[in-house]
């Protein structure tokens, strides 16, 4: 019983370094998003809730000026490797440092729109770009 143990490691090893060659790009940056997640201490954004109110990381996506209700408003969206969130910052036009491919936590409560998560004026936090 001992030796199959011992015998499914490096097999597992193999494995996982063959799924790692064999796996697009795409899925290598989801599961760093992942782990980020994780070792951060924040909530995945497929666990997050209507009314709920979480601590999120990820990477914006994209980042547009939409008006809502003729206020302008700066748009990002945050995926975490799990599911895509929108951010909105009411009444903001832009936000230095807010751009596609930077990293940040973002706190405040999900509200449901259109199908789709939203956190409104959240509290912020920039990651360092040298962690990237």
């Amino acid at each position: 019983m001992s030796a199959v143990p011992g015998s499914e490691k490096p097999a597992g090893r193999f494995r996982r370094m063959l799924d790692r060659l064999s796996s697009s790009r795409e899925d290598l940056e989801s599961e760093e998003l992942r782990e980020d997640t994780e070792t951060a201490g924040c909530t995945r954004i497929c666990d997050c809730h209507d009314r709920q109110i979480v601590t999120v990381t990820g990477t914006l996506r994209t980042v547009t000026l939409r008006p809502r209700a003729g206020v302008p408003a700066l748009e990002a969206e945050l995926f975490d490797g799990s599911a895509a969130l929108d951010v909105v910052w009411l009444g903001r036009r832009s936000i230095v440092g807010i751009e596609p491919g930077r990293k940040l936590i973002a706190s405040g409560r999900i509200s449901m729109s259109r199908g789709r998560r939203v956190l409104f004026n959240p509290k912020y936090e920039l990651r360092p770009l040298g962690r990237e």
